[in-house]
Order: structure tokens, then sequence, then C-alpha cells
């Protein structure tokens, strides 16, 4: 579905509404009108991260509710804890009622990032906040490189499960206890709490999402984990 973002200062919706109605006069297509923003932001893209892309982005209408588009947030194969995480972000932003409040807001918004740091530092989240996804494009045996999925399907494989190239398979990052370094992952079913999770992998993960949102604004990675003091 394709998008026409417009500006224009004071404009009313009235007059958008006028422009929807002379576009499809003039070019028999037809559009309709989704809504003034007090605010957006479009995200970068993950090809060019200087370049922002229309397909990703968070805002506010000036009915206070808030859409979202691409942001980790919205995928399935997003760790819970960091989609908890993202959303108490968007809904502190949304008392944001233009650009210059909203920027104001990002020490706030960092703050919760912290508090989410803590958290999965306390070694206390559960399993099913903890779980990723991926799809595999092979078999589990046909991988030469090892990373956390393919690590995962071979366990699971040999656990007896059936799994193939195409398919998804849903895992949590592990660690060695004695070392708190990253060691493997496993299945999440068959995660158990004895055998701890890698919460390092899980805060870069979690700091990765926040930079999504505020890279625009000018947080890359450096600034964010400087000022979170990670």
């Amino acid at each position: 579905m394709d998008s026409l973002w417009l500006r224009k200062e004071n404009a009313s919706e009235q007059e958008y509404h006028n422009l929807c109605r002379e576009i499809e006069t003039e070019l028999d297509l037809p559009i309709s009108f989704e809504g003034i923003y007090k605010w957006i932001v479009f995200l970068n893209s993950r090809t060019n991260p200087r370049i922002p892309v229309l397909n990703r982005y968070y805002g506010i209408f000036r009915d206070g509710t808030m859409k979202t588009r691409g942001i980790d947030l919205r995928r399935h194969d997003t760790a819970g804890i960091v989609g908890d995480c993202q959303r108490e972000i968007l809904i502190l932003l949304s008392r944001a009622s233009n650009s210059i409040e909203l920027r104001e807001l990002i020490p706030q918004a960092l703050e919760v990032t912290r508090k989410y740091i803590r958290m999965i530092r306390s070694g206390e989240v559960p399993a099913e906040k903890l779980t990723l996804e991926k799809r595999l494009s092979k078999s589990p045996e046909e991988y030469k490189s090892f990373s956390h999925q393919v690590v995962a399907a071979q366990q699971l494989r040999r656990e007896g499960g059936y799994i193939h190239a195409g398919q998804s398979i849903r895992y949590i990052v592990t660690a060695d206890r004695a070392t708190m370094q990253s060691k493997r992952a496993v299945p999440s079913e068959l995660f158990e709490e004895s055998i701890g999770y890698d919460a390092e992998a899980y805060v870069k993960l979690l700091i990765s999402s926040v930079v999504n949102l505020f890279l625009p604004l000018g947080y890359d990675t450096t600034l964010v984990k400087g000022t979170l003091q990670t």
C-alpha cells in the first residue's frame, strides 16, 4: 500500500479532504485521508543508516492515537522483554505535543531503558519474554556457520524434533553461569531456569531497539550506551 506524506503549516483537516477529492478526480486514483500527526519520526534504513525510510516510523495523531510501522515492537521475532521496553517508551513519548516536547522526553525514555537493563541483568526475566524466532533457509545439518538459531535447531533435531528449511525456530540465548559468557542457544521448549540466559546478549538487543527509535534524532549507539553508562 502506497502512502503520501504532506506537510503544510497550520493546514486544516478539511484542506486534506479537499486534496484527496481533487486527486481522485484528476487521476482517477482512490485515496483516503488517514489523519494529521502532531509529530512523526521516520526510522533510518537498515541498509543505509543515514537515510530515513517511509515504511518504518512511529508518530502521534492529533487525537492522541499512536501509529507504528516497521519497528521492533511490530516484529514477531522480537523478544518480549525488548517489545515491553519499546512499548513503555512509546507510551511515554505519546505525551509529546510536538517535536520539541518529543526531544525533551528522550532522557526519560533512556531511564525506562535503564530500568529494563536492570531487570534483564537481575536474571529474573521469564522464558516467554526471552524467546527469539528466526526462519531457517536451510535444513539444520546444511549450515557451515553456527548462529544461535542453527545451534538451537540442531539441538532440537537431536532431541527428536522435526525441523526443516523454511521453518521457524524459537530459541533462547543461554550463558555459562560460571563465566556469564555466551555459550549457546536452546530451543524455547527445552529451556530450563537452571540453564540461565545470556543477560548481556539481551541487553545488546534492547539497546539496539532503542537506538532504532532515536537514531533519527541524533542518538546513535555510542551516545545511547554512554548515556546509559553500560
